[in-house]
């Protein structure tokens, strides 16, 4: 039977349960008596063996149920938890996890059996409980006669007037009716799901009339080891029977062909004995003294009635949507908003020759229509935004494991984890962060002797902190360890000629920190597999500003540094401010303007031969966008200049241009492979309501 179709949802199951269960550990680890952390654990272990079992892992399925079994016995108190289980739980999630990898690779969880984990589960478990490990034994089972196993049950189904009108009127057209029974393996874990799967199979030849039990009662797996229906098709028995076998953990399944005739006349005949029989008892019961309710039986009369009427279930107020069906409506969403832009255009050129009441109603219609094209793009922004906890939360397991391999004590600290961005800025940051982490507990945190020495904590501490800010969201990775010695990245520089030693006596802190985001420029005084191959910091920075991001360092010897992520909220629709250059339309980003000027050529000053501005007590260096953009230079000065005043971090810049046209909503829109976009200036484009095409500026990169 073909499983596939539910892949997507148990692999995204098990990713929840795997984070769980890591979550849970972590914790354990710290309070080993916490009942509901263990009872938490099981019931996870329980729900991914059943998971596994339903999809034919028989592996994965093993390996939960070892684990399930050594909870099972840590609830129960008969034994503890140890650092060693804990290690061993870690290296049992490790192995679910690389099954998960080979599912999604191959829709097959692969051929490792984990042995070694398994045989050092029951280890422990023989350990703590004092029982010696089970000898395997072959599973001998008795035979019991055909006849006696694998009955007829389908001939005990009794109709509603309304089936047997079904199958008359069935047979009438000349399909055939089968009584089928099937048989589920004893050891199934799922037998719901496995029925599910019969019928799902069959209503592919046919239509199920009846069922015994009772549909609901098979869903809500109310039933023994075996089931029954009857199907009306047109296809023959055996093509029926073979499909219904063709499911896994089927032991078998039987069935025959039967006239509705036969079927009426077995029915009646069951009735007759059943209508003798209850006579028959109710004679019985007039002979008896009556005899009044127990008092237990009494008690339980209302709590039974209250479970009949019970509330209503919770139901699950999300839904799994493919990120393509976002994408799509996102493009949609795109469209709707140059459309509202072209209409805007249209407006504002016509000379009101229609009319002053028409005029009047067709700028209604366009400010109703930029409403509507507002919210619907914020809800699909909404629902496009994801918390950033799903890639962060991966992390305390992982400082915990570099805290062993490193010999070093620390502890991960996390805040804002509810923090959501665009779904695609989710997807590609976790690896950066993966870095800096790993950069501050390898390069930052020192070992506990020299923490001893400097008087401070031997666990180091390690901060990564979300929150929003603007349009922006704000991820900082920061550490208590050693800083970045700017006197030895100084020496690195000259020693590789990125610099000369008089350069280097004028450099800043923050210019000479700038070379650990080089290429291949490594601080390590060895390489090993946890930071320090000279791929690190510049495959960070690229990373994020491929995002439209930024990161900066702050560093101070002996107490610590912080790296801060900037990133856009989303990557897809924007408010910009559309400017002018000798008549070519640019976006900026309105996320990254501070204020706009209006200052005139003498206000210009000059520092080491570069232009500046000094605006309330701050010196801002100026980038003239003509020049940047090759632009032909103007035949005379300007009386006024506009500056449009930009940040990056704590960095301020001042743009000159020569036009505003205003604020407007725009969709960014991918150049692609046709523009060799080597200055990384120009981040995007976007279609204006006329049609016309304008670049979108990169602020970032100007810096």
């Amino acid at each position: 039977m073909d499983v596939s179709q539910y892949l997507e949802i148990f692999i995204d199951e098990t990713n929840g349960h795997l984070q769980n269960l890591s979550d849970c550990i972590m914790t354990l680890e710290k309070e080993p008596e916490n009942m509901d952390t263990i009872n938490e654990i099981f019931r996870a272990a329980h729900s991914l063996k059943g998971m596994a079992g339903t999809m034919g892992f028989k592996r994965m399925q093993r390996l939960t149920h070892d684990m399930e079994n050594v909870f099972q016995e840590v609830r129960s108190s008969n034994m503890s938890v140890t650092s060693g289980l804990v290690d061993v739980l870690f290296q049992c999630l490790d192995a679910i996890e690389a099954y998960l990898d080979n599912v999604k690779e191959s829709s097959d969880e692969g051929t490792d059996d984990n042995e070694a984990i398994i045989q050092e589960l029951n280890e422990i478990l023989a350990a703590g409980t004092g029982n010696a490990l089970p000898e395997k034994t072959e599973k001998v089972s008795v035979k019991q006669p055909e006849n006696e196993k694998h009955s007829k049950k389908y001939l005990d189904i009794e109709f509603s007037e309304k089936e047997k009108e079904e199958l008359k009127e069935a047979e009438n057209k000349g399909m055939n009716i089968y009584g089928i029974t099937v048989f589920i393996q004893e050891e199934c874990l799922l037998k719901a799901a496995r029925a599910f799967l019969v019928f799902k199979a069959v209503e592919d030849y046919g239509n199920i009339v009846a069922y015994n039990p009772s549909s609901q009662d098979i869903e809500d797996e109310k039933f023994g080891v075996d089931f029954s229906f009857y199907l009306v098709s047109e296809e023959g028995l055996d093509k029926i029977l073979e499909v219904s076998r063709a499911v896994s953990e089927i032991e078998e399944v039987i069935g025959e062909k039967l006239k509705f005739s036969e079927l009426t006349a077995a029915a009646e005949k069951k009735e007759a004995a059943q209508a003798a029989q209850e006579a028959k008892a109710a004679e019985t019961k007039t002979e008896e003294k009556a005899v009044p309710a127990t008092a237990a039986q009494t008690k339980q009369a209302p709590a039974a009635a209250k479970k009949a009427n019970g509330g209503k279930p919770v139901t699950n107020r999300t839904v799994r949507v493919d990120i393509e069906k976002l994408d799509a409506l996102m493009n949609q969403v795109s469209e709707l908003i140059i459309a509202k832009n072209s209409l805007v255009s249209i407006g504002s050129s016509s000379d009101g020759g229609t009319g002053g009441a028409s005029s009047q109603a067709f700028h209604e219609q366009i400010e109703y229509l930029e409403r509507i094209t507002t919210g619907l793009h914020e809800s699909v922004m909404k629902v496009r935004m994801v918390p950033i906890e799903s890639v962060v939360q991966k992390f305390p397991r992982m400082i915990r494991d570099l805290s062993k391999k490193l010999d070093k004590k620390m502890e991960l600290f996390m805040t804002g984890e509810d923090t959501e961005l665009d779904r695609t800025v989710v997807d590609q940051i976790g690896d950066p962060l993966q870095h800096l982490l790993r950069n501050s507990a390898d390069h930052g945190l020192e070992s506990t002797e020299v923490r001893r020495k400097r008087g401070k904590p031997e666990v180091g501490s390690i901060h990564l902190n979300a929150f929003q800010e603007g349009n922006n969201v704000i991820i900082e990775v920061s550490d208590d360890g050693n800083g970045i010695d700017t006197e030895t990245v100084k020496e690195k520089a000259i020693e590789r000629g990125l610099i000369t030693p008089e350069q280097g006596e004028t450099m800043t802190q923050k210019e000479i920190i700038d070379f650990l985001f080089m290429p291949s420029f490594s601080m390590a005084k060895k390489i090993s597999d946890i930071s320090g191959r000279g791929v690190g910091l510049d495959v960070v920075k690229s990373n994020i500003e491929a995002l439209g991001g930024d990161v900066e360092v702050r560093s101070v010897l002996g107490e610590g540094s912080k790296f801060i992520v900037r990133l856009p909220l989303t990557l897809a629709i924007i408010q910009a401010l559309m400017v002018e250059v000798r008549g070519e339309k640019y976006a900026i980003s309105l996320g990254s303007i501070e204020t706009i000027e209006e200052i005139s050529p003498d206000e210009i000053k000059f520092v080491q031969a570069k232009e500046v501005i000094h605006i309330r007590g701050i010196v801002i260096p100026l980038i003239r966008l003509d020049q940047l953009l090759d632009c032909q230079p103007e035949d005379k000065e300007r009386e006024s200049l506009t500056v449009i005043i930009v940040r990056k971090g704590d960095k301020v810049a001042g743009l000159i241009v020569d036009e505003l046209n205003g604020q407007q909503e725009i969709v960014i829109k991918s150049l692609g492979k046709y523009i060799n976009n080597s200055s990384k200036i120009i981040s995007g484009a976007t279609v204006l309501g006329d049609g016309e095409v304008a670049l979108i500026l990169d602020v970032n990169t100007l810096f």
